[in-house]
């Protein structure tokens, strides 16, 4: 199987978008993990994506806003939260790379039930907070009815550029996402603007979403990438199946 090159620039979307957002304020923290505990957990028709041998699972905090739906404006309230994912990284049939994402935290009930609806994405009813305090990001959750699923984490930022680093690329350089609906597995492709990159130190972590999502003594290793963005303007095209 031949993989699709890296490219920083999206390929473009065929046809209208179906959803934008902003997302503000990125702390993407990265661990390497074993492609075989990655397997399981990836959508049919999809396989590990690896970079220097590795498969990575990455824990990401973040700002969405604007969030709009087939062509509406911004939702005012509701299309504004901080999310907290959990995300992996796979390869399809045809070599097109791809986020597939454990677990997505989000303040926003009515948010979480329209991407549930729109994308089959998992989606989580959570308590999120997020602090900005000079260079230093700062992002908790506790989800719902779930003890045992939450962070609090804190990253800062070097100010120090990252450009042409073939391991920032892979980690952030993804134009689709993988995600099972029923039986079977949908390609949902998006497009932003060319990732601004620093990088950034892990000030602290005390995390249970990525043990909870099948990452056990994960998150009491350092970790192997830290990066920080300023953000992005993202759009969403049609869903396709696999």
């Amino acid at each position: 199987m031949t993989v699709d090159p890296i490219s920083t620039s999206a390929p473009g979307l065929i046809g209208r978008s179906v959803a934008s957002q902003r997302w503000v304020d990125l702390a993407f923290v990265h661990w390497r993990v074993d492609s075989s505990l990655v397997a399981p957990l990836l959508p049919l028709g999809t396989v590990p994506d690896e970079f220097d041998g590795s498969s990575w699972v990455g824990l990401i905090g973040f700002v969405l806003e604007d969030a709009t739906m087939l062509g509406s404006p911004p939702v005012p309230f509701f299309g504004r939260f901080v999310e907290i994912n959990v995300r992996l990284y796979a390869v399809d049939e045809r070599g097109r790379r791809g986020v597939v994402f454990v677990s997505l935290e989000a303040a926003r009930l009515a948010a979480v039930l329209a991407a549930k609806a729109a994308f089959s994405l998992p989606y989580m009813w959570a308590d999120t907070t997020g602090i900005r305090s000079g260079g230093l990001f700062s992002y908790e959750s506790r989800r719902h009815g779930r003890s045992d699923a939450t962070t609090s984490m804190s990253v800062r930022t070097t100010g120090q550029r990252v450009i042409d680093d073939p391991l920032a690329e892979f980690l952030t350089a993804r134009w689709a996402m993988f995600q099972r609906r029923a039986r079977a597995t949908l390609y949902l492709p998006n497009e932003h603007e060319p990732w601004e990159l620093y990088d950034a130190t892990l000030e602290h972590l005390d995390d249970r979403l990525l043990e909870a999502g099948g990452f056990p003594s994960v998150a009491a290793q350092h970790p192997d990438s830290v990066l920080y963005s300023p953000g992005v303007n993202a759009k969403f095209g049609r869903g396709s199946k696999l």
